[in-house]
C-alpha cells in the first residue's frame, strides 16, 4: 500500500541562514568582516528585513557572526562553528516573527472575550499579575503570567491551550530568546508595563473592542520594535523591543 511521507517544513529564515554561512565558509566574507546592512541582504535575497534579522541571529546562536548592536555583523571563525559546539543548524525554533503574528491573531479576540467573561477572580489574577511587573525582579515572568491570565479569563479553553501553547514556543525558542538578551532592558519593561496597563484598564471596564485594540496596538508594537535595525547604515543604534 502507498502511503505518504510526512515532509519537514524549512523555515524561511532558516533558507536564508544556510545561504549566508554558505557564503562565509565560501570565503565570500572573512573572519573580521562586516556583513552587509539588514537592508542590504534583504534587497540582495529577495526577502523581509524581519526574516534577514532572524536569520542572522541564528547564525550568531550557530558561532558564523558576531552582532554588535549599533555597529553591525561581523563574520567569526566560520570554520570553528562546528568543532565549538554550537547548536546544529535548525535546532533554533519556530521564528520570533511568526510567533508574534500568531499571538496578533489570538490574544486581541482573547482579550476582548476576557472583558465579556471573565470572572472577578480571574480579573484580580491579570491585575496581579501586572502589579508583579512592575514590582519584582522578573518582569518576563510576570508579563507571561498577565498574558496567561488573560488566557485563562476569556471562557474558552480551547483558546487559552492556545495561548499557553504560544508562549511555551516563544520560551523554546533560542532565537527569540537571543533577540531579548539584545533588546529589553528596564525602560523596555518600562513601555511594555504602560501597554499592559491599557489592556488591564480595558478589561476592568468590561469594554471588549477597547480590549481588543488596547491588546492588537501592544503586540503590533512589539512587532514594530523587533523590526528596527541593529544599527543603521552608519553605525547609529535603532530604538529595540519589548514583549
Amino acid at each position: 500500500m502507498n502511503t505518504l511521507q510526512a515532509t519537514a517544513v524549512t523555515r524561511l529564515y532558516r533558507v536564508i541562514a544556510d545561504r549566508i554561512s554558505g557564503r562565509i565558509r565560501a570565503g565570500e566574507f572573512p573572519r573580521g568582516a562586516r556583513l552587509p546592512s539588514e537592508r542590504e541582504l534583504a534587497e540582495q535575497l529577495q526577502v523581509s528585513r524581519a526574516s534577514i534579522r532572524e536569520a542572522l541571529i541564528a547564525l550568531e546562536i550557530e558561532g558564523y557572526v558576531d552582532v554588535r548592536v549599533g555597529t553591525g555583523v561581523f563574520v567569526t571563525a566560520a570554520r570553528e562553528a562546528a568543532a565549538a559546539g554550537y547548536p546544529a543548524a535548525g535546532q533554533d525554533g519556530i521564528g520570533p516573527f511568526d510567533l508574534l503574528e500568531a499571538r496578533m491573531l489570538i490574544e486581541p479576540e482573547c482579550a476582548g472575550m476576557a472583558a465579556q467573561h471573565g470572572s472577578p477572580a480571574q480579573i484580580a489574577a491579570i491585575r496581579d499579575a501586572h502589579e508583579g511587573m512592575s514590582l519584582g525582579n522578573s518582569p518576563g515572568r510576570h508579563d507571561r503570567d498577565f498574558h496567561n491570565a488573560i488566557a485563562a479569563a476569556c471562557g474558552n479553553a480551547a483558546v487559552a491551550a492556545s495561548v499557553a501553547h504560544l508562549w511555551e514556543l516563544t520560551q523554546a525558542s533560542p532565537v527569540y530568546s537571543r533577540m531579548e538578551d539584545y533588546f529589553v532592558d528596564t525602560e523596555v519593561w518600562a513601555v511594555a508595563h504602560a501597554e499592559h496597563q491599557r489592556i488591564l484598564t480595558a478589561i476592568q471596564a468590561r469594554d471588549p473592542i477597547r480590549a481588543r485594540h488596547a491588546m492588537h496596538a501592544h503586540l503590533l508594537g512589539i512587532l514594530a520594535r523587533l523590526r528596527e535595525d541593529f544599527g543603521d547604515d552608519n553605525g547609529a543604534p535603532q530604538w529595540c523591543a519589548a514583549r
